[in-house]
């Protein structure tokens, strides 16, 4: 995004300013709420157009595009063109792979064949950063010992990571209350057993705070930082490589994830979280809104592009 213009005396002077580039992640408007009634794909599009975003992050759930409604090169070609046809592009992707164990299986083959079919989707519509998580909630580790699952999911995600370079796509894992793995010094630890420059963080605002300041859903004793979801980006510098901005009121979304409260309506300082998220390292120059399970989500996008086309100005 490039902004200014500026008028000393007589002269106008074009300043340009380059900004975070906006996106939004489209699983907001088919999963949740939105599941019996989802935004058609090409609504969005033409929503999101409108609004002045410069991308989507493509939550592949059906009935937007997935590895199945588009099979072939040529129907991948033709939905990237459709995209950039309404003056947007793919910030990054989100594959549907919530049916699949990683945890609780003993073979890893199913959940990365399915890894690698999404990674060449992801490819093929020239996406270059794919989100993952853990998959199963916390209370996995009542069926499976918490070293035996960490060591599952390590060792996965290397696998993963380097099928992912040699596409040329970036990893990004967005860890949350809702899945294994939630607390401060799992996140952290887990990113440097994996010790692969391809595989960073996603740090989404919103899960870092219940993560890391209410340390919501996490099992056996409670880990919070004092400095909250501040400190977390702190202690993750380096390790960031996409972001989600979100409000949060701090309290979870029918007792199972973050509530992604809209802009203004919740608790968070971003002042102070883009000032450090701005120093982190993070490669990517997307700033991704994430109002996934918000009840009225297609409603409020505008105001919450609106708050954040701000937040650009001020931090980006």
């Amino acid at each position: 995004m490039r902004l200014g213009a500026e008028v000393y005396g007589q002269v106008s002077v074009t300043k340009e300013l380059t900004l975070k580039r906006i996106s939004i992640g489209t699983w907001a408007y088919t999963i949740g709420p939105y599941a019996a009634n989802p935004v058609p794909f090409d609504e969005v599009l033409q929503k999101l157009a409108a609004l002045g975003f410069d991308g989507l992050d493509l939550g592949s759930f059906a009935p937007h595009p997935t590895p199945e409604s588009c099979p072939t090169k040529e129907a991948r070609q033709e939905l990237r063109q459709r995209v950039a046809d309404r003056g947007l592009a793919f910030a990054a992707i989100a594959p549907d792979l919530w049916s699949l164990q990683l945890i609780t299986a003993d073979s890893n083959a199913v959940y990365l064949r399915h890894v690698r079919e999404n990674l060449q989707f992801a490819a093929d519509l020239g996406i270059d950063c794919f989100r993952l998580d853990t998959v199963q909630p916390p209370t996995v580790f009542n069926e499976v010992p918490e070293p035996l699952a960490r060591e599952r999911v390590v060792g996965a995600w290397r696998t993963v990571a380097q099928d992912a370079a040699d596409l040329g796509i970036r990893v990004v894992w967005e860890f949350e209350p809702g899945f294994a793995f939630n607390k401060p010094s799992d996140i952290v630890g887990i990113l440097a057993e994996i010790g692969h420059p391809n595989f960073t963080a996603l740090f989404d605002t919103c899960h870092a705070h219940m993560c890391a300041a209410v340390g919501a859903r996490q099992p056996g004793e409670r880990e919070t930082l004092p400095g909250g979801a501040l400190e977390l980006a702190e202690q993750l510098r380096g390790k960031i490589g996409h972001i989600h901005l979100i409000d949060s009121d701090g309290s979870l979304h029918d007792d199972e994830t973050s509530t992604h409260t809209p802009f203004g309506d919740g608790q968070l300082d971003f002042g102070a979280l883009l000032t450090e998220l701005k120093g982190s390292g993070c490669p990517s120059d997307w700033w991704t809104i994430d109002l996934c399970f918000w009840s009225d989500a297609w409603a409020v996008t505008e105001r919450c592009k609106a708050y954040v086309d701000r937040l650009n100005v001020q931090f980006g």
